[in-house]
């Protein structure tokens, strides 16, 4: 079974475009243009040129729409954002300088945060502190 193709941004399928995809084509949920390399198959982001297609021009840009005669659509282009390492380090964040939601009072994240930076480091002079 072949995969449906979808749109490389949001992952939408592109089933009632008609074929091939003219360079003007876009995404009709999320307005991405089609004709581009992150939609082709000839699309690697390991290599220099960001292409496997040696005679093809290298546009700049992978993301917007170009003139290249090799371009051939690639099934599965999508490729959903991978956001567990984000939500891992702001997990171990806000362990370290409490919630972002807790506000004023000695047990703030802005107090707990200086108190772990005192521990560290020792108290420390602020400028703010001295009087003037």
């Amino acid at each position: 079974m072949t995969e449906a193709l979808v749109c490389w941004k949001c992952g939408t399928s592109l089933d009632g475009l008609p074929r091939p995809l003219s360079r003007r084509a876009e995404c009709g949920a999320c307005g991405a243009e089609l004709h581009v390399c992150r939609l082709c198959q000839y699309y690697n982001p390991r290599v220099s040129e960001k292409c496997d297609e040696p005679k093809a021009e290298h546009p700049r840009e992978q993301d917007r729409a170009n003139f290249c005669d090799y371009f051939k659509p690639k099934p599965g282009a999508y490729v959903a954002p991978d956001d567990a390492k984000t939500q891992a380090a702001r997990a171990q964040l806000d362990g370290l300088f409490g919630a972002a939601t807790e506000k004023g009072g000695a047990g703030s994240a802005k107090g707990k945060s200086r108190e772990g930076l005192e521990d560290l480091f020792g108290p420390g002079e602020n400028k703010n502190d001295k009087p003037q």
